[in-house]
Order: C-alpha cells, then sequence, then structure tokens
C-alpha cells in the first residue's frame, strides 16, 4: 500500500537521524569535541518530523483505520506502538531538557543527554523494525482498495495542510546536516 510504503521511507530518515544522534552521543561521552546544541537539533527534528509528521499520520490516520479494520488496539499491536510513541516523547524532552542544561554549561547533565540520546536510539530502532515488519503488513493486509486510497490522500493532507509545503524537505536537509556534523570529526 502507498501510505505505508511513504512511512517505510520515513523510517529510513528517522533510521539516518539515529545513526547520527548513536555516533554524537559516542562523541560526548568520549570526550571529542561535539557542538552540544547538536542534541537540542536532533531533539527539534523529532519533534517536528518524526512526532509531529510521522506519527500523526499513524496515530490520526493508520491506528485509527486499521482499528475500524477490526485489529485489537488495548492488547495489541496499534497499543504497544502507541505506549512507545510515548515513551520516546518523554525521552525526547528529557534530552533536549539535559541539552539546555549542557549547553548553558552545566556538565552535570552529559549523562543524562547520553542517556536520553540512547534510549531514544534504542527505542526507535526496535519500534521501526516492529513497524515495517509487522504492523505496516498487518495493514497491507486489512486495507485495501477505496481505504488504502483514501488513507493516501489523507497523508497528503498532513503533508500539506498541516505541517506546511517544504517542511518534509527542511528536515530531510536537517537530518542531512546532522549528520554530516557528526561524521566530519
Amino acid at each position: 500500500m502507498e501510505a505505508t510504503k511513504l512511512l517505510m521511507e520515513e523510517h529510513r530518515i528517522i533510521e539516518h537521524l539515529l545513526a547520527s544522534m548513536n555516533n554524537a552521543a559516542r562523541r560526548l561521552e568520549s570526550g571529542e569535541a561535539i557542538r552540544v546544541e547538536f542534541f537540542v537539533d536532533a531533539a527539534e527534528v523529532i519533534k517536528g518530523f518524526a512526532d509531529g509528521c510521522h506519527h500523526r499520520k499513524e496515530e490520526g490516520i493508520l491506528f485509527p483505520a486499521m482499528e475500524a479494520a477490526g485489529v485489537q488496539r488495548d492488547g495489541g499491536p496499534i497499543g504497544v506502538m502507541l505506549a512507545e510513541h510515548e515513551q520516546g516523547r518523554r525521552l525526547t524532552r528529557a534530552m533536549l531538557e539535559a541539552a539546555r542544561q549542557l549547553t548553558q554549561g552545566d556538565k552535570s547533565a552529559t549523562a543524562a543527554v547520553i542517556g536520553n540520546a540512547r534510549g531514544y536510539v534504542d527505542l526507535l530502532k526496535q519500534h521501526i523494525q516492529k513497524e515495517d515488519n509487522v504492523l505496516f503488513p498487518m495493514a497491507d493486509r486489512v486495507l485495501m482498495g477505496a481505504q488504502a486510497d483514501e488513507m493516501a490522500e489523507a497523508f497528503e493532507r498532513v503533508e500539506q495542510e498541516e505541517t506546511g509545503a517544504g517542511v518534509h524537505e527542511k528536515y530531510h536537509e536537517k537530518v542531512e546536516s546532522l549528520a554530516r556534523e557528526v561524521e566530519a570529526h
């Protein structure tokens, strides 16, 4: 289905960000030079792209359609994905807060930045695997024809109306910039 294909393409962008975050956390932990604002910028990309765009499509469109098609929410894969989205939001908020403290010179926040960044990376790597290999194939089986077409159209509306034209591209560029930053050293 076109809608799940789009979500999987977005996962590849998120995975690129995760690799950069992991590299940045490793560098910070080893005492290498790293722009501390990197973690603030990464949190902003997570909030705007991973959560604001990608999760909005899943939570607002895909999951309700799957539930309407009979896929169980509580105790099922949708409930697990929603709980993991919330866990990711908590880790992102904690990383952002610690990164802001670190940018203000509070070196004691270093461990919290590293721990929350790595926690988010680990969570999302597993989360993406579950969605790509279990949830999205399930969606492709239960949502077909007109439902699939409507979902693709709704995803397009999120892209254009809710997140704004060019916003997706802005986040792609930011992910690439963050990757170059941590790979350059």
